[in-house]
């Protein structure tokens, strides 16, 4: 098997802003986890995604999937004082 066969493809879209690379076949629950430190733990409670400007519930994220060139924006809440 060559190099080429092993590699995983990936796919380009803009997270906050900004250029960001996933696994083609990837989800919003993929990407959440892979970016969000609380979520590595399942903690995904105060976490709020859209993607092409359109809001994602929580119980749908797995059956998501993301798609090169999309939008998408990861909210955290925060608390302080």
């Amino acid at each position: 098997m060559s190099a080429e066969q092993t590699m995983q493809h990936t796919m380009q879209l803009s997270v906050n802003g900004a250029p960001s690379q996933i696994a083609e076949g990837a989800t919003v629950a993929d990407l959440v986890v892979s970016l969000v430190e609380a979520a590595r733990d399942g903690k995904k409670g105060g976490i709020a995604v859209a993607v092409n400007e359109t809001v994602v519930p929580r119980a749908s994220w797995d059956g998501t999937p993301l798609a090169a060139g999309d939008r998408v924006e990861i909210l955290t809440a925060v608390q302080g004082g």
